[in-house]
């Protein structure tokens, strides 16, 4: 079963991490690269991304049929994506304990949520 994790930074967990030292910056991405290699190991880890900061995004929306690109996040919120896991594991159980061992997870809000299997569908 596949989820996704996401992982949402705010002006406040941005703080944070702006004020670790340098080692404990590599210290966090030492951890990255660990769950990273053990998840690949067993065998649960599809894909994982850091996302680039919030005023590089292009927003698209519609209008009469035509897009219209705009310049920042998609809405104006506290929270915004910061990167993700794409997870290939047994449950929510499995997902969830996952979670913790993202570095991030403890100064950032980290949603869960099951990929839908549409090949039912044809």
């Amino acid at each position: 079963m596949k989820f996704l994790v996401l992982i949402y930074g705010n002006p406040e967990s941005r703080k944070v991490w702006d004020g670790l030292s340098d080692e404990q910056k590599r210290e966090s991405m030492t951890g990255y690269t660990a769950l990273n290699e053990a998840l690949t190991s067993a065998g649960e880890l599809v894909v994982s991304h850091s996302l680039a900061e919030p005023e590089a995004t292009k927003q698209v929306r519609f209008d009469s049929g035509r897009p219209i690109t705009t310049d920042g996040p998609f809405a104006e919120v506290k929270e915004q994506l910061a990167g993700f896991y794409l997870l290939d594991c047994d449950s929510m159980e499995r997902a969830l304990e996952i979670v913790p061992q993202i570095p991030e997870a403890p100064y950032s809000i980290v949603e869960v949520r099951p990929i839908r299997d549409l090949s039912a569908l044809g």
